[in-house]
């Protein structure tokens, strides 16, 4: 036999008021149709949970227990709905953020600290990706918002540009350019271009390659690698030139230096992603916060 809320609440108001008239009243009802309640709950469950006496009333043994394990049951459930209240409320929970390395240099980490600040008791999940796993991992639900560069492509998707920046060259620091600060079209094409990343294809590297096409620079040796940390490393130790947006040059690094590139090069955008569907609180303050931070930063 099943127990409903209702005859729980019921059991538990005379349990503790041992007295039919007093637990009705704290119930707001009438004191007939409780103890016809009780009567039928007893009966139904099929034990008697009450000694009646001429005076008062009291619980017997089986009523005991069932008192001991309705505490219990209904203090679960009233802790079930505030915590699911809260969640609703977006003051607990949990966001799964995607996102791709280069964000980890500009707006990310400021947004990530505001929104820790406002909700602190929402538990963050922070997942590096490509643009690639960023769009397969949204669309099966694997994450919840994501940071690409520049968008993610798709009907399903909302999409908002936070920022957008100029590249610059991150070079080794044994390369002497012309322009102390500047590297031209013809100096950067005589380095070894690291791109990223190497799979799938299009990607970031082909949004490089395409914008010194545009201005006539082609690079005769590439070296593909899988993401933005693996090409630093290896611009570092002199094995070529990467190209990377300007808030990438804000952290220096031991055998870097980062130089502007003396062409009108396109611009790349970050964005921050979302499925249309959503419709969790958790997104929507995130968003709100990630649009806050951009306008206070541009």
């Amino acid at each position: 036999m099943s127990l409903s809320l209702k005859q729980m609440t019921y059991f538990v108001a005379v349990a503790e008021e041992l007295h039919f008239g007093r637990a009705a009243e704290r119930l707001n009802m009438a004191q007939p149709p409780l103890s016809r309640q009780i009567k039928q709950f007893e009966e139904d469950i099929g034990a008697l949970l009450f000694n009646r006496g001429r005076n008062a009333i009291s619980l017997t043994q089986a009523g005991e227990r069932l008192y001991e394990r309705l505490q219990s049951i209904l203090t679960d459930i009233e802790d079930t709905k505030l915590e699911v209240r809260r969640i609703g409320q977006g003051a607990e929970g949990r966001l799964r953020v995607g996102f791709v390395g280069s964000s980890t240099f500009g707006l990310l980490p400021t947004i990530i600290k505001s929104f820790r600040a406002n909700y602190p008791t929402v538990n963050l999940s922070l997942i590096p990706m490509n643009n690639s796993r960023l769009h397969r991992a949204l669309v099966r639900r694997e994450i919840d918002v994501a940071f690409a560069r520049p968008a993610l492509e798709d009907v399903e998707f909302v999409t908002r540009r936070l920022a957008e920046e100029a590249l610059v060259a991150a070079i080794p620091d044994t390369v002497t350019t012309q322009v102390p600060g500047q590297i031209s079209g013809e100096e950067i094409a005589g380095l070894n271009m690291i791109l990223y990343p190497e799979f799938p294809r299009p990607s970031y590297a082909d949004f490089v390659l395409g914008n010194f096409e545009a201005q006539g620079v082609e690079f005769s040796n590439r070296v593909f690698t899988m993401d933005l940390q693996t090409a630093l490393s290896l611009v570092a130790i002199g094995e070529g030139a990467c190209v990377v947006p300007q808030s990438v040059a804000s952290a220096q690094r031991n055998g870097i230096k980062f130089a502007e590139i003396a062409l009108p090069l396109t611009k790349t955008s970050l964005s921050v992603n979302h499925r249309l569907d959503e419709q969790g609180v958790h997104v929507r303050n995130f968003i709100t916060i990630a649009q806050r931070v951009a306008r206070k930063t541009i």
